[in-house]
């Protein structure tokens, strides 16, 4: 049986900052990066959802360098 693509916002700048528990680069947490590919779409969904609000606060804490 063939798997379909998982999307996935990594972008493999995988470092998690230590304050907030988010990833740098994606905005995930570990639990969700780890339990990533067991979600279901609704799931992964959902995660994506919160992301850019996730960036926006790393952004507002300084944490992003990168001008993303």
């Amino acid at each position: 049986m063939v798997r379909p693509n998982i999307v996935s916002p990594c972008i493999k700048v995988c470092a998690v900052d230590g304050e907030t528990s988010l990833c740098l680069g994606c905005g995930r947490t570990l639990k969700e990066i780890g339990g990533w590919t067991q979600f279901d779409d609704a799931g992964r969904d959902a995660v994506m959802e919160m992301l850019p609000e996730r960036l926006d606060k790393l952004r507002a804490l300084g944490k992003l360098k990168d001008g993303r």
